[in-house]
């Protein structure tokens, strides 16, 4: 009689590394060149407070922004712990690696759920 393992988590989290990737290749160096190249040098004409402030407020745009956050953290976590596997050779302390990196993922985007409430 065999018994039956329960499914790696593997598929799931490479699923969430190359989704975060994506998400990060594309929206991240477009706000980086608008909030932080464009607006400040006046390129571009910068939005004003509540015109921003509206924009946030909107679900939508709330959802896009928690999905961009916990996309990339899910990314770097991914990346990170085969970073200390092998690059590092660190695979003996496979336990407080992931521990460290994807729980500090799930507690940075449980922070940015909350900082994007508070909006």
């Amino acid at each position: 009689m065999t018994t039956r393992r329960p499914p790696a988590p593997e598929p799931f989290l490479w699923l969430l590394f190359s989704a975060g990737g994506m998400i990060a290749a594309l929206f991240v160096p477009v706000l980086l060149f608008l909030f932080g190249v464009a607006f400040p040098l006046d390129w571009l004409t910068p939005p004003d407070h509540a015109h921003l402030l509206a924009v946030l407020r909107n679900p939508i745009t709330r959802l896009v922004l928690f999905g961009l956050c916990a996309l990339a953290l899910f990314h770097w976590a991914h990346r990170f712990r085969y970073t200390l596997y092998d690059g590092l050779q660190l695979k003996r302390f496979s336990v407080p690696i992931i521990l460290f990196c994807y729980g500090g993922a799930v507690v940075g985007s449980i922070i940015s759920a909350y900082l994007l409430l508070r909006v």
